[in-house]
């Protein structure tokens, strides 16, 4: 049934296949720059991922000398970390502290008594204080959950309340502060306090029954305040540190530094304007001078020297009755060092209004901040008084080699630059805090370098290498990696640029470098980082991985080297040797400017990927020209064999009217015999 021929639906000569088979040759060359193309695009990602990995070993390389190197990472380790723990900045310096930790900052919790489960919060406003803080609730009336839902929306972080079924059919009500520290003291007030009172959260002391209570301290002025030589000053007391000043027992604190200026020489003689010589004539060879030029200048009158005023008395106290008394003498130091003055001694009960600050000296100027007013025995406060009371707002106590500090958050970040120690629980023992170098972020950035040079030494043993025995050697490979590392093996075995680039890493990484300690550490084998690590004596023979130049790191030795002296591991990966401040000597150094030409803006691998981006225009250019003549032939085909069919059809036709003619003839011969 194959055979049978349709007129006008189905070719005489099977034309299609015919056509067909003879453009699958014309087709040839357009399938082989195909093929170019894909190969084109395959050698353009293998350079984008050389230029990929080339990246990452530089950037892992600057970050071992740049501002940010892991060498100025510090780390701070407690001794009781279930004491006190500690977190150091690259700020810090390297030190040891001795902390003891009297009391940890608690904020004021309240429970309230045992209530039935259809217990209901009256309508009213209630009104809570955290510190300065104030949150006030227009509370319609409702259930215990419904208002603590509300409370806990309008707490702004700074209290929560919580309903806790505490028994059978019975539920309490937990009201808490969020802040620490005896300065933000929970209070309640209004509709609140008779809530408190009600359910047994906590009652205090009526107003006319409490004394008023000082506070424990007033800062005056905490910026440095500098009077020049020769001018003065004046720092006013607030309100609140004029009313504590008259009190007995109070302590006045402030930090003072003093800038001395060379004094100032008597006036010298000045030299005078330079003479010209006269000049002279020449003749004959005679020689005539002309008189010296002159000059009359004034006589010089001695002038003597400045005088020099040291006074040491700069400070001096006003008290509101318009009287004054003078501090004790200020010391001289470049650095910032304490006062403690007992007000006792010097105001004799008056309040005081400000403290003034004359500069009399002629080349001393005089810097002055933190000035405190200090109450060191405050009474007692009136707490609230509750059996279900769980804890009453406190202050942090933490004793630092001697000195008490008192902080309202158990974070405290200004003893210790750079360094912020967080209390957690009393401690019996002194806990000590050592600040010293993170060696391991150090270990980890070493790894990170390492392992970014293994995966471009890979990368190049894969591209010029045909052996799949690198790719054996690769342990780290995934399946799927593997199988497309392997359509890469060798792809670029002829390309000296990649060859040169695999020999001058191994060069760098065994190289030897100026350091301070230069004959003890000098290359990167001395700190358990190389290309062949093997023991003297191992039993192993020979070993082509160990010839890849991939780098292999001895833990142990790596360890004991950072363990040590870090100075001279920081300059064997990056060193300045001119003193102008830019590291220009060491394994990351040149690292760096290996790869620099490689990666930056017009180099190597932009070259390379831009000829072969170039490449593949050309072939595609090459496929859109041989469409079009593919088109164009397949078109003369078919026209060609549509003409063939047409001739042949005719030549049919006219051998069927032949055939009728000739049978016609003889029917008409036969009829006339």
């Amino acid at each position: 049934m194959s055979d049978i021929y349709v007129p006008g639906v189905r070719s005489r000569f099977n034309t299609e296949k015919l056509i067909e088979d003879l453009m699958k040759v014309e087709r040839i060359p357009r399938d082989r720059s195909e093929k170019q193309i894909e190969t084109y695009q395959a050698e353009k990602g293998y350079w984008q991922e050389v230029g990929r990995r080339v990246t990452a070993l530089r950037d892992s390389a600057r970050f071992m000398y740049s501002f940010q190197n892991p060498f100025a990472e510090r780390s701070a380790r407690s001794s009781d970390e279930s004491a006190l723990i500690a977190n150091a900045t690259r700020q810090a310096v390297e030190q040891e502290r001795t902390f003891t930790v009297k009391q940890v900052a608690k904020a004021d919790r309240f429970l309230s008594n045992p209530l039935d489960l259809n217990y209901r919060v009256e309508p009213g406003k209630y009104t809570f204080t955290v510190g300065s803080d104030e949150i006030t609730v227009d509370y319609r009336g409702g259930t215990l959950r419904d208002f603590s839902d509300i409370l806990n929306r309008r707490g702004r972080g700074k209290i929560q309340a919580s309903v806790i079924n505490v028994e059978s059919g019975k539920q309490s009500l937990l009201v808490e502060s969020l802040v620490t520290g005896a300065e933000n003291r929970l209070n309640f007030s209004g509709a609140a306090e008779d809530l408190a009172r009600a359910t047994g959260l906590g009652a205090k002391p009526h107003v006319h029954d409490q004394e008023p209570v000082l506070p424990e301290r007033v800062m005056i002025n905490a910026d440095t305040v500098t009077v020049k030589a020769g001018d003065k000053n004046t720092i006013a007391f607030s309100q609140d540190a004029q009313a504590l000043s008259a009190q007995k027992g109070i302590i006045l604190n402030f930090e003072t530094s003093t800038k001395v200026t060379p004094a100032a020489e008597a006036p010298k003689a000045p030299s005078g304007p330079v003479i010209p010589g006269g000049g002279s004539i020449s003749y004959g060879g005679v020689t005539i001078e002309n008189d010296p030029s002159s000059v009359p200048l004034p006589k010089f009158e001695t002038q003597p020297a400045p005088v020099q005023v040291d006074d040491m008395a700069f400070l001096s106290l006003t008290f509101n009755d318009g009287t004054s008394a003078a501090l004790p003498l200020v010391q001289d130091s470049a650095g910032f060092i304490p006062m403690r003055i007992n007000l006792d001694e010097v105001a004799g009960g008056r309040n005081v209004s400000s403290m003034e600050i004359v500069n009399n000296n002629t080349n001393r100027d005089l810097s002055i901040r933190n000035v405190t007013v200090i109450n060191p025995n405050p009474p007692p406060r009136q707490e609230y008084t509750s059996p279900n009371i769980l804890s009453n707002a406190q202050d942090a106590i933490v004793v630092m080699e001697g000195i008490e500090i008192k902080r309202s958050s158990n974070e405290i970040s200004d003893l210790i630059p750079g360094v912020t120690i967080i209390a957690k629980k009393p401690s019996d023992m002194p806990v000590t805090v050592n600040v010293e170098p993170d060696r391991d972020a150090i270990k980890e950035s070493i790894v990170t370098l390492v392992g970014n040079y293994n995966r471009l030494v890979a990368e190049l043993n894969i591209l010029t290498r045909n052996d799949e025995r690198v790719l054996q050697e690769i342990t780290y490979l995934t399946v799927d990696e593997r199988s497309e590392m392997k359509e890469r093996l060798g792809a670029f075995s002829g390309d000296m640029t990649l060859i040169q680039l695999r020999n001058r890493l191994q060069q760098t990484v065994t190289g030897a470098y100026v350091t301070e300690a230069e004959r003890e550490l000098s290359m990167l084998i001395q700190i358990g980082v190389g290309t062949d690590l093997r023991r003297a004596g191992a039993t192993t023979g020979y070993d082509p991985a160990h010839l890849r130049g991939y780098l292999e790191i001895d833990e142990k030795v790596l360890d004991a080297a950072l363990a040590g002296d870090l100075r001279p591991i920081q300059q064997l990966f990056g060193y300045d040797t001119t003193g102008d401040l830019i590291a220009d000597s060491g394994v990351a150094v040149s690292l760096d400017s290996l790869s620099r030409p490689l990666i930056e803006t017009g180099g190597i691998v932009a070259i390379k990927t831009s000829t072969i981006d170039g490449k593949i225009r050309q072939e595609e250019q090459r496929i859109a020209t041989l469409d079009r003549q593919l088109e164009a032939k397949e078109l003369a085909l078919k026209r060609q064999y549509s003409n063939m069919e047409s001739a042949f059809s005719r030549m049919e036709k006219m051998q069927t009217d032949l055939d009728n003619f000739s049978r016609q003839a003889n029917a008409n011969n036969n009829a006339r015999r």
